[in-house]
């Protein structure tokens, strides 16, 4: 607790008492095997202890429940109860009364903007008290653009398990890592100068639980990424498979948007091979104009004549209009096998 006194000393009196909370009593256990020299005399002390719980007497935490010798820690967004007395033997006023909160846990985020409008977050929770938190809920409040999915549990057997066991605690010091999906709604999804532009995702809403059951609520201000910059044209792919065959062809689609607000393009295809990947079709076909935020979706065929772990490379786009062109190399990477590989599902 810290008071702004006026400039006398000794002329300001303050006394807190604050309720107390118990604890659970925790002692150090000590056993050994009856082979021994103590035998069985360090088990039978245990057991004769009665802040020790029966059948359990190796476990630190005991049946009993003590009370704290000091104040304690006042920790952001949990709740406590005090009596505070002030008392001023000053003539002069005192203003400010300063109560010091202290930081229960850190948070760190990571964004990472993927070819889609996809957007994942990352989310690093650092325990910084003194003891475990059961962690009852960490969700992500999306933005009004966004939809969001946590990617923080498996499907086992039909049932939803989460990725951190069946017991969610945070011991003191420890991280985790929480991780969020966000997709642009549909009716903000097809302009694509809205959702470029899009800096504020969403907040974080974290509760949890300490020894006794108190519970603590921390909200996140408005977490906002760096907009992604695509430039004037964007090329995604919409559809591309997994594994191909060695020399076969195999189909992608690809989805061309036109970032600029206010000029409409005349785009040109080009396709050029490269050591493995060899486009189908014909390079150098007219593609028309495109609006200003509007998109066009366009199938493309191409082999492969080289195995393994394959980058599709060789798109340009040239706007007629400006005399400029864009090139679109690693857009996504396929895996070649020779046709008589078979792959089990």
């Amino acid at each position: 607790m810290e008071v702004n006194p006026p400039k006398q000393e000794h002329l300001l009196a303050l006394k807190v008492m604050r309720l107390t909370k118990p604890t659970l009593f925790t002692n150090i256990p000590v056993t050994c095997e009856e082979k021994d020299l103590p035998g069985d005399l360090f088990n039978q002390l245990m057991r004769d202890d009665p802040s020790t719980v029966n059948g359990a007497e190796v476990l630190m935490l005991g049946e009993m429940l003590t009370l704290p010798q000091n104040f304690g820690n006042i920790f952001l967004g949990e709740t406590f109860s005090s009596y505070i007395s002030v008392h001023n033997d000053s003539n002069q006023v005192v203003k400010d009364i300063l109560v010091k909160v202290l930081k229960p846990l850190d948070v760190k985020t990571k964004f990472y903007n993927a070819e889609t409008d996809e957007v994942f977050l990352e989310a690093q929770i650092q325990n910084m008290t003194t003891s475990p938190m059961f962690m009852e809920k960490v969700s992500l409040e999306p933005s009004i653009m966004y939809n969001v999915t946590e990617l923080n549990s498996v499907s086992q057997a039909g049932e939803s398990v989460s990725t951190f066991g069946s017991r969610a605690y945070l011991q003191p010091m420890d991280t985790r890592q929480y991780l969020y999906c966000l997709k642009p709604k549909k009716e903000f999804a097809e302009k694509a100068g809205i959702i470029k532009g899009v800096t504020v995702i969403g907040k974080l809403d974290i509760v949890w639980k300490t020894n006794l059951g108190e519970r603590g609520r921390l909200q996140t201000s408005q977490l906002q990424r760096m907009a992604p910059g695509y430039g004037d044209v964007r090329l995604s792919l919409e559809a591309i498979p997994d594994t191909v065959n060695l020399e076969e062809p195999f189909h992608i689609t690809c989805k061309i948007t036109n970032c600029s607000s206010e000029r409409t393009m005349d785009l040109v295809l080009e396709m050029c091979n490269t050591n493995s990947i060899h486009w189908c079709g014909i390079s150098g076909r007219q593609l028309g104009k495109l609006h200003p935020s509007s998109s066009l979706c366009l199938a493309l065929t191409l082999l492969s004549s080289v195995q393994g772990l394959q980058s599709i490379s060789g798109l340009r786009l040239t706007d007629t209009f400006l005399k400029r062109t864009y090139e679109y190399d690693d857009i996504a990477q396929v895996c070649v096998i020779s046709s008589a590989i078979k792959v089990e599902s």
